[in-house]
């Protein structure tokens, strides 16, 4: 039977837990994920876990911080005056945004902290700092 390598396109079913068992993602009750195998379309404890399985397999593997979203970085985590906000906006914890740098790229941001006149704005994945725990079922190699 046929094994994943590198270059094949797969397609798996999933669910993404934290380490103390809550689930953050799943692909239950959704289309199976798509991507193609060793190229970086997902995390690299991700990519690697499936590489070797056949069609049916099913394991869970652990995906420590650094083949996941990695360790936060707090370089990452900027105050902005409120009075940069557009007027019609009052920012409020949890609001996520999208920012631009220097060079054009944009990135989300999420609110962090309101304090008076100063917004505290976290750049970091959200699931930066976690090591994972994935249940992977290989669903196809096409």
């Amino acid at each position: 039977m046929q094994q994943v390598k590198a270059g094949d396109k797969v397609s798996v079913h999933y669910h993404g837990k934290l380490t103390d068992g809550s689930v953050f993602d799943s692909s239950q009750g959704r289309e199976p994920l798509n991507f193609v195998a060793g190229k970086g379309q997902v995390i690299k404890g991700f990519d690697e876990a499936v590489m070797n399985m056949q069609p049916g397999d099913k394991k869970t593997v652990h995906i420590p911080v650094a083949e996941a979203y990695g360790h936060r970085n707090e370089d990452m985590v900027m105050d902005y005056p409120v009075s940069d906000f557009p007027a019609d906006m009052t920012p409020q914890v949890g609001m996520e945004l999208q920012m631009g740098d220097d060079q054009g790229n944009v990135f989300p941001v999420v609110i962090t902290q309101v304090n008076g006149d100063m917004v505290r704005l976290d750049a970091n994945h959200p699931l930066a700092g976690q090591d994972l725990i994935f249940d992977i079922e290989l669903v196809s190699i096409d």
